[in-house]
């Protein structure tokens, strides 16, 4: 039973999952401006969940073959036969059925919102791994679509501010992203998974990871220009953008694994301390 159990929440990506409710449950606590609305927030928190859950699922049962060439990933209940994958479609089905209908009880744009993000992430997401590094711009947007389901699910409507917070991790993403690549590149040539910007580790890929860790900072002063943001806060995100910056300007000049690991770190703690900011503003 506890291998099973822990089987499940392999199956899942329990961290990646709660990390995505996070953000979704941010998101409303910001749009709300302090009317939170219990029943509305466990459903966000636990429909988001399901979706996600749905997700990582479907990924790992379209890459079993390739999870099967990886050491990281080569011990997860699919490529090491500890589970068929008509178990886990079955699941995959009853948590994303389960969590949409949950998302509609909110109202019907969280729903389709919901929908896309999955649809996304399982039908353009993952196979186009295997095809280009460009892969991680429907990614990206998939990673990006809860802040706006949980904005929706406060205002019933997308408007700037949602915009912007899914700007904010739409950018987030890239170093995010790349920063794992890099110290999975090895990993993922054996799989034949192209996730970092360019076929090497080099130069030309730091540069990229650095110049998208950069638009890190404008993308926070938005919220100022668009008066969704007070100044204070504001100066804040840029703080937090410039430190995540400095450890991208120290990866750019060693290109060493130790480097990208401080980087994937500070990408860790950005997008947290960033919806941690915004929230603690409305409830001060």
């Amino acid at each position: 039973m506890k291998k099973t159990l822990s089987d499940y929440i392999q199956l899942v990506k329990l961290r990646l999952s709660l990390l995505v409710v996070f953000s979704a449950a941010m998101s409303y606590l910001w749009a709300t401006h302090r009317h939170v609305d219990t029943p509305t927030i466990w459903l966000l928190s636990i429909g988001g969940f399901f979706i996600t859950a749905c997700a990582n699922i479907f990924n790992q049962i379209i890459e079993r073959n390739s999870d099967k060439l990886m050491k990281r990933t080569a011990l997860r209940p699919l490529p090491d036969a500890r589970m068929k994958p008509t178990e886990a479609i079955v699941l995959a089905l009853i948590l994303g059925i389960t969590g949409l209908l949950l998302l509609m009880k909110i109202n019907f744009l969280c729903f389709i919102l919901g929908f896309t993000a999955m649809l996304i992430y399982i039908v353009i997401y993952t196979p186009m791994k295997k095809l280009s590094s460009l892969t991680i711009i429907p990614g990206a947007i998939a990673g990006s679509l809860p802040v706006v389901i949980g904005w929706v699910a406060a205002r019933g409507a997308i408007t700037h501010e949602a915009l912007l917070l899914f700007l904010i991790q739409f950018v987030w993403q890239f170093p995010h992203t790349w920063s794992i690549a890099w110290l999975l590149n090895d990993e993922y040539k054996k799989a034949e998974l192209k996730m970092l910007p360019t076929k090497e580790k080099g130069q030309t890929s730091a540069m990229l990871i650095l110049l998208s860790t950069f638009l890190i900072i404008p993308s926070g002063f938005l919220l100022y220009m668009y008066e969704s943001a007070g100044i204070h806060v504001t100066w804040m995100l840029a703080i937090a953008g410039v430190i995540t910056l400095l450890f991208a300007l120290r990866f750019y000049k060693l290109r060493t694994d130790k480097a990208a690991v401080g980087l994937m770190l500070s990408c860790f703690a950005y997008l947290p301390v960033v919806l941690i900011i915004l929230v603690t503003e409305n409830f001060l």
